[in-house]
């Protein structure tokens, strides 16, 4: 008899014992989780700022020699945006279009930077309310418009082949927690329930022939 009630207190206090560690091991298990979707999200907007910056490295100028026609006449920056629209709707993507918080065209610094004055902001307007453009298949318009800063004109753009510009093009997304996870973090980081992705790439343009 001694040893059965020896043997129930143990089950007794192991129960006790994974019923205090259950939290810990789901918190553990929602961070992993939490973790592989924020890491898929930034790859995802890492190869649309590759895309983007691949892009407006290949069009360069849009073959404008002046700005007598307008700053972007062969609409460089809306074709460059609409790429990295493409990436970011891919199927199984995961980026939901409106938490872009903004897309950055820029001149960049030999250090990859951006260059003070020459930063083309882009934000979200809605589906189907930004320029008509259709660099390829799935995109008939983008959902992006300028939205002020200090624009780098792609008039300027110097493509020439001894000392070409390099653009750079960063996406920058609001990360939103999927799991219950955020109740946990709004406990311990006093509301912090989002978080902004940043990725950038920098290019140097396509020279002149």
């Amino acid at each position: 008899m001694r040893g059965r009630r020896v043997d129930e207190a143990q089950r007794g206090q192991g129960l006790v014992e994974f019923t205090l560690a259950l939290p810990v091991i789901l918190l553990v298990v929602l961070s992993v989780v939490e973790l592989g979707l924020a890491f898929g999200n930034v790859n995802t907007i890492g190869y649309g700022s590759r895309e983007g910056a691949r892009v407006g490295s290949a069009l360069a100028t849009g073959d404008a020699n002046d700005c007598l026609s307008g700053p972007d006449p062969s609409m460089v920056d809306a074709t460059l945006v609409s790429a990295v629209q493409r990436i970011l709707k891919s199927p199984g993507s995961g980026i939901d279009i409106s938490r872009v918080e903004e897309i950055r065209i820029f001149k960049a610094t030999p250090s990859g930077g951006e260059v003070p004055g020459t930063v083309s902001v882009w934000r979200f307007v809605g589906e189907g309310s930004g320029p008509e453009v259709d660099p390829g298949p799935g995109v008939a318009s983008i959902a992006f418009a300028p939205a002020g800063g200090s624009p780098w004109p792609a008039c300027v753009r110097d493509n020439s082949p001894a000392t070409p510009d390099s653009i750079g093009v960063t996406v920058r997304y609001r990360y939103e927690f999927n799991s219950p996870m955020p109740a946990v973090i709004n406990a311990i980081a006093d509301g912090a329930l989002s978080m902004t992705l940043s990725e950038t790439t920098v290019m140097s343009l396509n020279p002149s022939v």
